[in-house]
């Protein structure tokens, strides 16, 4: 009988043992791994063309408080999509480092690679054509007509006299 109240006890302790044992809510700071997740997804707007983790704090204010206050939100149990929801409500997509991957924004991580691949298919196909008519051209003439080879030889001769002049 003894051994079954144990064995009853031992198993509401191991079902109950979450709320017994409360774990503590992880502190972050400015090196964890999970700010510079955060902080890389937003750019600062100081005008420095970085994301808020790579801004040096010792020159602008705007990256000090921002920091500050990402830290704040991820001690309170914000995660990173409720934290980046919140300041694309206030700010807009404008914060963002990479546009978003949904509407119209879609389209500039999708235009770069239509332009290339049409580009490419132009190039090839110029190419192509360029190939092709070097291909059909008709083969030089090497007989040249007597009227040629004279009208040659006078123009060779006025180059020379020509070169002779100023050299």
């Amino acid at each position: 009988m003894r051994n079954k109240i144990y064995l009853g006890l031992l198993l509401i302790a191991f079902i109950f043992q979450g709320s017994i044992f409360h774990a503590e809510a992880k502190e972050f700071d400015y090196k964890s791994p999970e700010f510079k997740a955060v902080a890389q997804q937003f750019a600062c707007t100081c005008g420095c063309g970085q994301d808020h983790y790579e801004c040096d704090p010792n020159t602008c204010q705007l990256t000090k408080d921002f920091k500050s206050d990402l830290v704040d939100m991820m001690n309170k149990g914000w995660d990173k999509d409720k934290i980046r929801d919140y300041y694309v409500n206030i700010y807009g997509e404008e914060i963002l480092t990479a546009p978003e991957k949904n509407g119209f924004s879609l389209t500039a991580w999708v235009l770069p690679f239509v332009a290339l691949g049409t580009a490419g298919g132009g190039l090839f196909f110029v190419i192509r054509k360029w190939v092709k008519r070097k291909g059909t051209e008709e083969p030089v003439m090497e007989n040249q007509t007597a009227e040629e080879e004279v009208e040659g030889e006078i123009l060779s001769s006025i180059i020379d006299e020509e070169r002779k002049k100023y050299l």
